[in-house]
């Protein structure tokens, strides 16, 4: 038997470990799935400095590897990270429980009462690159949400994302809660065999580079829930405020610049093009953002590099930011339909019908008026965290929090019915009176 074989008869060992206590999670309380997320904090918080060890070890790793600018943001996890992570995973404890609510309960006819009831999905599959906050995130939502979870994190973060998962075991084992309902794969070939586990894991959710999200979904049988880009606009249009307009391109562009909510590409209306983008630049300079413009842009900030037809679809991470002047809403609209990734679009105006038709208009999981599309996140969303952000067209969409890891099941209940009573020349009627 070779050794590729036994991992993957390991791997669907340790899957079916996760799949029974998934089931057994599923039908936990409330309170004891609150219980377990509590334990769970204070076991990141009794873990910290361990856990930062391992993260320093992780960087300094990557550095001499030669890790790009954007992962090693998203790799580094300090003190104020860490804290913030471990009170997402106490807010989520404070949601309200998605499992079990009743969203059709219905009479079919007398005695025969139909109920829509949420409940888990079942394993969530979670592969992600560089980002060990994400551990922490994904594994309160699917405790909260009673679904199991297997994560599998980039070489980069093995270290931080070890010592995270040992940290969370540890706290579920003070509970009544089953550790193997959190479980870490480490290396390259489990995410191959995790993505022929259709048989175990009902969702996979990638988190990663464009090349990434699609190796991914095409390697699986099973759903993939993510996005593989993060193309994301500003419309700067003619009826604006501009210094309210910078400071919405500013903080869109660097806030988190390898974040995938942060803005690639500035659209500006032409007709103030030219008094605009000098203030802009001026802005983003002090920011040491690097500008690349259309040929009308370079024209008015003759010292930017010329954009080429790649940097409409580049996702930078980056502080880079392309420019492009257009003749007015529609051409705006045309340019986010034809390369934005449906991830998260803006407009500046203080024309409201403007805004409206924008918004109307342009095809994305979230679309904004006069706010940085930074707030693209589960958590500025209240939602406590995320599992990660959706741009496909069926729901979920955008931010997935508690509601994306929920499905549902059609409980019927009877006192001897049968189908026949309703068919035929006699056919008894359906009652069909909401409950």
């Amino acid at each position: 038997m070779s050794a590729m074989t036994i991992a993957a008869d390991s791997l669907t060992t340790l899957a079916q470990k996760t799949r029974n206590a998934a089931r057994q999670l599923a039908a936990t309380p409330t309170i004891v799935r609150d219980q377990a997320l509590a334990a769970i904090a204070d076991a990141l918080e009794a873990n910290a400095a361990e856990i930062l060890a391992a993260n320093a070890a992780d960087c300094e790793a990557a550095q001499t590897n030669g890790i790009g600018s954007a992962l090693y943001a998203r790799l580094k996890l300090n003190q104020a990270k860490l804290q913030g992570a471990i009170q997402g995973v106490r807010d989520v404890g404070h949601l309200a429980d998605p499992i079990g609510a009743v969203q059709i309960h219905r009479e079919l006819d007398t005695g025969l009462d139909l109920q829509r009831v949420s409940c888990p999905l079942g394993v969530l599959g979670v592969i992600f690159e560089a980002r060990p906050d994400a551990v922490m995130q994904i594994s309160s939502l699917a405790i909260k949400s009673g679904n199991g979870v297997i994560l599998k994190g980039g070489q980069e973060a093995i270290r931080s994302c070890t010592a995270l998962v040992k940290a969370i075991q540890a706290g579920l084992a003070q509970t009544d809660i089953e550790p193997a309902v959190v479980q870490l794969l480490t290396t390259r070939e489990e995410t191959v065999a995790l993505l022929e586990l259709d048989q175990y894991v009902d969702l996979i959710i990638p988190r990663g580079s464009n090349s990434f999200v699609q190796f991914v979904q095409n390697n699986t049988r099973i759903p993939v829930l993510g996005h593989a880009d993060g193309i994301c606009h500003l419309y700067v249009d003619a009826a604006v405020d501009f210094d309210q307009a910078v400071t919405i391109a500013v903080d869109s562009k660097t806030h988190y610049p390898a974040a995938c909510n942060a803005i690639e590409t500035l659209l500006v209306h032409h007709n103030i093009a030219e008094t605009f983008l000098p203030k802009l630049a001026t802005v983003m300079g002090e920011q040491s953002v690097e500008l690349r413009g259309d040929a009308k842009a370079c024209e008015i900030l003759p010292n930017i590099a010329a954009a080429t037809a790649e940097d409409w679809t580049t996702e930078y991470s980056d502080l880079i930011l392309a420019i492009k002047v257009v003749d007015g809403l529609e051409a705006a609209i045309t340019h986010i339909n034809t390369y934005g990734s449906r991830h998260t679009e803006a407009i500046a105006t203080t024309d409201k019908p403007t805004a409206k038709e924008f918004m109307s208009q342009v095809d994305a999981a979230g679309v904004y008026h006069n706010c940085s599309t930074r707030f693209a996140d589960g958590f500025r969303y209240g939602f406590g965290a995320e599992v990660g952000i959706s741009t496909q067209k069926m729901p979920p969409r955008g931010p997935v929090g508690l509601e994306g890891l929920v499905t549902y099941k059609y409980e019927l209940v009877g006192d001897g019915h049968i189908a026949a009573t309703y068919s035929g020349s006699d056919a008894k009627p359906f009652t069909h009176k909401d409950l």
